[in-house]
């Protein structure tokens, strides 16, 4: 899923086996909230990437730091060839995890 794809999230939440309590607490969403955003109501752009992030990507939010942000941040934007190098290197370690 691109960053820029429509989300619709009653179809991630049920592909998942959660809740609509379950699936919209991990992304600090009431769940009021989040079946409004279900039935069709506009969803705001912050809370897409959070979808994203969290039960698309399959990122754990509460172990983010700032400080690892700022890391990122800085070798994207000043050292971008080693950035990429370590993404790289990052895929391919987990591939290689997942095929084990």
């Amino acid at each position: 899923m691109k960053a820029n794809d429509k989300i619709d999230a009653r179809e991630i939440r049920r592909k998942l086996g959660m809740n609509q309590q379950q699936f919209w607490a991990k992304l600090g969403v009431t769940q009021s909230g989040g079946s409004r955003y279900e039935s069709g109501r506009n969803m705001p752009r912050p809370v897409q990437q959070l979808l994203r992030l969290v039960h698309v990507e399959q990122i754990d939010i509460q172990k983010i730091r700032r400080e690892d942000y700022e890391v990122i941040e800085y070798l994207r934007s000043a050292k971008s060839n080693l950035f990429k190098e370590l993404k790289k290197v990052a895929k391919a370690a987990i591939k290689t995890k997942k095929a084990a």
